[in-house]
């Protein structure tokens, strides 16, 4: 079979698509989300059923070359749905149907909890996402079942919970996945509603983007605001929730969205699944 290289262009950068990316085995789940620590390791989650699925690592740690490190929290995690690394390169695992968030040292040793295991609105109710501000505090997407954002102290302390269903401001149909941005903001993917709704830290509203079929992850660096939506498409968005530009460098949807010191993106894909990386390319 022939092979070529595909490009795709986002905010004026040309990018080499690379699929699939690194030394991940097959046949143990599906590939859910991916963050990168400050070291350059790449953190891929597998999701599985452990009704059906064969006992596996939850979490396969990579080099940036796509080198297979490590691969662990398989006892852990009984249904891996986002994580994120901390900037102190603890890796928190959202396990949605447990109602957990499992936050582990970067080693993959398990240290802590928020949420109490297998017990529905304690507080949570299935969640879907999880991120680490850059002031501290941890805020959790409670997406499949509750409609809510909750927001934590660093040292797992509940501050407080926003949020209800339905279409308007501060009301949430799936806030699917979230970011904390560098200048105070915490930014939501509300998918079914089809936009990205940003918040002050304590979860006064902001502001709405609409545009964004199904958004599924929200990601921020210098270069802008990344979000990934069921068009397929990888959008890059202003400071202001303004369209830079848009790609199409996945078949049918990036579930998960990091983005690496050098400028590398990654994308998590599940169908079909894998991880795509996009590598900037002067051409």
């Amino acid at each position: 079979m022939a092979s070529q290289t595909l490009r795709a262009a986002l905010g004026g950068t040309l990018y080499r698509v690379e699929r699939p990316w690194g030394d991940i085995a097959a046949g143990h789940g599906l590939i859910s989300d991916v963050a990168c620590d400050a070291r350059g390791h790449v953190f891929v989650l597998i999701r599985r059923d452990t009704y059906t699925d064969a006992d596996a690592a939850a979490v396969v740690e990579l080099d940036s070359d796509g080198k297979r490190l490590a691969a662990w929290g398989g006892a852990d995690i009984a249904d891996g749905h986002m994580l994120a690394v901390a900037p102190d390169g603890r890796v928190f695992v959202v396990d949605r149907d447990a109602h957990q968030i499992v936050i582990f040292d970067r080693h993959g040793r398990r240290q802590a909890a928020l949420g109490t295991r297998h017990t529905p609105g304690a507080p949570f109710n299935h969640p879907s996402g999880v991120a680490i501000a850059p002031w501290g505090d941890i805020y959790v997407a409670d997406g499949y079942g509750a409609h809510r954002i909750h927001r934590f102290a660093a040292g797992l302390t509940p501050l407080g919970s926003w949020g209800e269903p339905g279409a308007g401001p501060g009301q949430f149909s799936t806030p699917h996945s979230l970011w904390c941005t560098d200048d105070g903001r915490v930014l939501v993917t509300d998918r079914e509603n089809d936009r990205v709704q940003a918040f002050d830290r304590q979860g006064g509203f902001l502001a709405a983007w609409g545009g964004h079929y199904r958004a599924m992850d929200v990601f921020q660096n210098e270069a802008g605001i990344y979000v990934t939506d069921q068009v397929p498409r990888l959008s890059l968005l202003a400071p202001d929730g303004s369209l830079i530009s848009t790609c199409r460098p996945v078949l049918n949807g990036g579930h998960g969205v990091w983005v690496d010191g050098a400028g590398r993106i990654y994308l998590a894909e599940l169908n079909p699944t894998r991880i795509t990386r996009l590598v900037p390319d002067p051409g």
